[in-house]
């Protein structure tokens, strides 16, 4: 079969082509989409497409997520769940509830109140307000999948293009060389790879959104300006079935959420730790090539969104890294401790004051043990499951500590991250209470020394006489 030459000048208004791509497309790269049937879409279709490759064109390739697709997915998303603007008297309720929840723990830690006031978010703006973080964190593995994306095209290609016996691609008319043609798209892959994971990560924090009830339920800092956040529609949602009045669940979730910030807020070495550990993770992440090539051979490259079905599903490698065997011990103690902290300090600040707090604390540790919408996201972006593993044990060493030294001891114990309890603390939290009295008594006997030794110089006088 023959194909005519095209030139700008052959190329009508109404081009599909020309309308998808948004300008002249190269003759090579033209007959071959030709050879796909792109000429012959309805408008309707033109339409969709040339909004899919205007997305993908829009970011730079230097933009490995392409970070207004992410955006727009998550507000897509949140959308369909049925998000509804908050009205002046629910920002203004949720804003004493946690002056209530921040009184309450003025009595049970040394730490300060945080900086930042608390606030009423809808899933919306919970959504604008952590994105920026979500995207660091997801960049190094957006890198990867592009980088590994890119690998494979090129080698699928290169591989047909090579031999002595020419090898007819479906779509592709016989006698156009693959390189060549990859050569041409290969710009427009790297800006889909970006789209896609880009889309990806909207999804998955779009539907966080839906599920999370508090700023920074899933134990890290991802609100700014150390802002004490609540989502009250989810708050509502997860009060359901809980038989316990609405406004309790409400104080008690705002008690939670309040000591973790006032935490991240007191201890300013924990919450980069636990980016750092995430993004150590991440960076080290090994992509399944073979799933990527598979995808990439069984997809219809004229169909962003079946290439994004296929590349969304199983893209990392099993088996982790030394290195992210490391980040990931980090972070799982860190998360561990950083939660058996909030369960102990919300416990001593609500038990006094809301009849169901043990029965709220249980509902939330179900929640947890069930898998919550934090491991979700990280399943689907980082292939990391991020989940308190050794939560109880956390819970045990700083109640452990609190009986044996008081609530000063507990929050001390944060002062640094080398004095900080240790993976192998968590297997032993007697222990470590042990080591700590130890290391307390022999600082008190040094400085009780070292007053000792200045009262004897002062009372000798500078002649060294009494």
């Amino acid at each position: 079969m023959s194909h005519p030459e095209h030139s700008p000048d052959d190329q009508p208004d109404d081009d599909p082509l020309s309308a998808i791509f948004g300008g002249q497309v190269p003759p090579e790269m033209r007959e071959a989409l030709e050879s796909m049937g792109l000429t012959n879409l309805d408008p309707a279709m033109v339409r969709q497409m040339q909004a899919q490759v205007q997305a993908m064109m829009s970011t730079s390739d230097d933009s490995a997520i392409h970070e207004d697709l992410a955006r727009d997915t998550a507000r897509g998303v949140v959308a369909q769940q049925g998000d509804t603007s908050l009205s002046d008297r629910t920002r203004s309720d949720v804003e004493q509830v946690v002056q209530v929840a921040t009184l309450w723990l003025d009595a049970v830690t040394d730490f300060p109140p945080p900086q930042g006031r608390g606030t009423a978010l809808s899933r919306a703006e919970w959504v604008e307000q952590t994105l920026p973080l979500w995207r660091t964190l997801t960049t190094p593995v957006a890198e990867g999948v592009r980088a590994a994306l890119t690998s494979a095209m090129q080698q699928q290609l290169k591989d047909l293009g090579e031999g002595d016996m020419p090898v007819e691609i479906p779509g592709l008319p016989p006698g156009v060389n693959p390189a060549a043609v990859m050569g041409q798209m290969e710009p427009m892959m790297r800006r889909m790879s970006g789209a896609m994971f880009g889309a990806q990560v909207g999804q998955a924090v779009g539907t966080l959104a839906g599920e999370i009830v508090s700023g920074t339920e899933v134990g890290l800092p991802l609100m700014p300006d150390e802002t004490v956040a609540m989502l009250p529609s989810n708050v509502a949602a997860f009060a359901e079935g809980l038989e316990v009045d609405a406004g309790e669940v409400h104080l008690y979730l705002a008690v939670r959420e309040a000591a973790r910030v006032r935490l991240f807020a007191g201890v300013p070495w924990l919450g980069p730790q636990l980016l750092t550990a995430v993004q150590d993770y991440a960076r080290d992440i090994r992509i399944d090539t073979e799933a990527i090539e598979q995808a990439v051979r069984s997809a219809d490259p004229s169909d962003p969104e079946a290439m994004q079905q296929a590349l969304s599903g199983s893209m990392f490698s099993p088996e982790p890294s030394p290195a992210q065997q490391s980040a990931l011990s980090r972070l799982e103690t860190y998360l561990a401790l950083v939660e058996g902290w909030v369960d102990v300090v919300s416990e001593r600040a609500s038990s006094a004051h809301l009849p169901h707090a043990a029965a709220l604390s249980e509902a939330v540790r179900r929640r947890r043990a069930t898998g919550g919408p934090a491991e979700k996201v990280f399943a689907s972006l980082v292939g990391l499951e991020l989940r308190p593993r050794r939560l109880r044990d956390a819970a045990n060493l700083w109640s452990a500590l609190e009986s044996a030294h008081g609530s000063h001891a507990r929050d001390e114990a944060w002062a640094h991250p080398d004095v900080a309890p240790t993976a192998a603390d968590l297997d032993d939290p007697l222990g470590f209470v042990d080591r700590r009295s130890a290391a307390a008594s022999s600082e008190t006997s040094l400085d009780d020394e070292l007053e000792a030794l200045l009262r004897d110089e002062g009372e000798a006088g500078p002649s060294g006489r009494a």
